[in-house]
């Protein structure tokens, strides 16, 4: 059943194991450490000469200890934080090779899988002579440009085609076409998108699974039909957990991936705010995944949540847009991969005061908002074996991770939503500590939706990135100790003898 009751939603315009430390230049093996896209500072363990010292924050400190633990309690896979998009940007000069800011952004993040569906799936037409870049129509020149982009930026893509206002043999042609453009960059095809709240919109009242099952097995045998062993996925329900495993039982078998959406609550309700967003853990998240895993490994296919983000609706304005939002996204993304899912999508797109990790206007990057930067640190601490990981810093909100890059290295995340009190941790690891080094990410104060930083650097709108050097920390045998400064969270990369 669903987790709250919502109407459709208006959003704004707004695993394959691949190596993350590929793109991370072989995380632990260089001196100087490593960043995505040529930052050498950033993820350093150690230097040719000393790291500077940690300074002591301003205020009052309490002390916290994390503990680190060799159990493996979930999994951070490779391409897991990606972002999603209606498929009516494509109809702006957004996706495409030439729009370098945009690749840029996309290529700090490292390679992973952009999303293009939302409720404009489902108003947007297969035009196969159509100009381009027209409202309601997507045209053979609209799925060029993305997949030259995709190219430029080394992303996949999960491609949705109209269900509930096409035919079969539409959305057979328009794959048809997709597959040749994306080649070995099309990782999946949704066909519709949250069918589970056609009722009353798109079909009838009476509509139901078994109406959707039907309807979604004839586009899938036109698509296979003309397009052999297309990568096709489902359900892409808003939050129906029945349609979900009613879907993997039935179609589990042929599909690449099942696929769900996520949102903490209405972006128009009072009581989405700031507070409410930080508040962790979010039960309502972890019973869903819990809800979505069981189906899913019985299925013996993968899940994702496709589209997800803070409040639905388009986000609630000046929470969704501030620098809370960037300490939730990490706790938003360690809880979906710590309940079995391979990613998570980020909605996003235009320049409101809603949600988005990236804002653009008319196909221009404006800049990263403060949410791209929580993103930006998890994929900082790249992949591997999730340790289960636990703070104790009395009654404050904080919440700690732990990722094993190898057996010689660990990425560890310590997020302090208190804004008051600096945490001065003692952390202890199993094995001994060689050395480890300190990157924080920033904000003005939690409302702020400007100025964030990782490490003292923005990150500019063509993805340029130029962060300070790392902190080191003190080591003693199996531990090490620093601060994490009151509303900020700290990137830590550990290395073990």
């Amino acid at each position: 059943m669903a987790l709250f009751a919502r109407s459709v939603r208006k959003k704004s315009d707004p695993f394959d194991v691949l190596s993350r430390r590929q793109v991370l230049a072989t995380l632990g093996s260089l001196a100087a450490g490593s960043c995505l896209f040529g930052c050498s500072n950033l993820g350093s363990s150690s230097t040719s000469a000393p790291l500077p010292e940690q300074p002591v924050p301003a205020g009052p400190s309490t002390d916290a200890t994390v503990s680190i633990s060799s159990t493996t309690s979930g999994t951070m896979p490779a391409r897991f934080v990606g972002l999603s998009y209606e498929k009516s940007k494509l109809a702006q000069p957004l996706f495409s090779g030439t729009n370098t800011n945009l690749v840029g952004l996309f290529k700090r993040l490292g390679p992973s899988l952009l999303r293009i569906g939302g409720n404009s799936v489902d108003e947007t037409t297969w035009n196969p002579t159509g100009p381009g870049q027209t409202s309601g129509q997507t045209a053979p020149a609209d799925v060029n440009a993305l997949a030259a982009f995709l190219a430029a930026a080394g992303w996949s893509v999960l491609y949705g085609v109209n269900l509930a206002q096409s035919t079969p043999a539409t959305a057979a042609a328009e794959v048809a076409y997709a597959a040749k453009a994306f080649g070995t960059n099309l990782f999946g095809i949704e066909i519709g998108n949250e069918p589970d709240l056609y009722a009353g919109n798109y079909f009838p009242s009476t509509w139901n699974f078994s109406d959707y099952l039907a309807l979604w097995q004839s586009f899938a045998s036109a698509i296979l039909a003309q397009t052999p062993g297309a990568p096709l996925t489902g359900p892409v329900v808003a939050d129906n957990t029945s349609w979900f495993s009613s879907f993997a039982q039935d179609e589990g078998k042929s599909v690449v991936l099942l696929s769900a959406h996520y949102y903490r609550g209405n972006g128009q309700a009072a009581s989405s705010t700031i507070e409410d967003l930080i508040s962790y853990p979010d039960t309502n998240l972890e019973n869903y995944l819990a809800a979505l895993k069981s189906p899913a490994a019985a299925a013996g296919v993968p899940f994702r949540l496709a589209e997800t983000n803070s409040f639905y609706n388009g986000g609630a304005p000046n929470v969704s847009d501030s620098y809370a939002s960037a300490l939730w996204a990490i706790d938003h993304l360690f809880t979906i991969a710590l309940g079995g899912s391979v990613g998570a999508n980020f909605h996003g797109g235009g320049d409101g005061t809603g949600y988005t990790p990236i804002a653009d206007n008319d196909g221009v990057v404006v800049e990263a908002r403060p949410e791209y930067y929580g993103a930006l640190l998890c994929a900082l601490a790249a992949q591997g074996p999730l340790l289960a990981t636990t703070i104790a810093a009395g009654s404050l909100n904080t919440s700690a991770y732990t990722v094993q890059n190898s057996p010689a290295q660990l990425s560890v995340i310590l997020v302090n939503k208190d804004v008051t009190e600096n945490l001065l941790f003692t952390a202890t690891c199993p094995g001994t500590v060689q050395s480890a080094s300190l990157q924080v990410l920033t904000g003005p104060s939690l409302s702020s939706t400007s100025g964030v930083t990782i490490q003292g650097s923005p990150v500019n709108p063509d993805g340029s990135f130029s962060p300070k050097l790392s902190y080191g920390l003190e080591v003693s045998a199996d531990t090490f100790t620093g601060y994490v400064p009151a509303a900020s969270a700290a990137l830590i990369v550990v290395m073990l003898g």
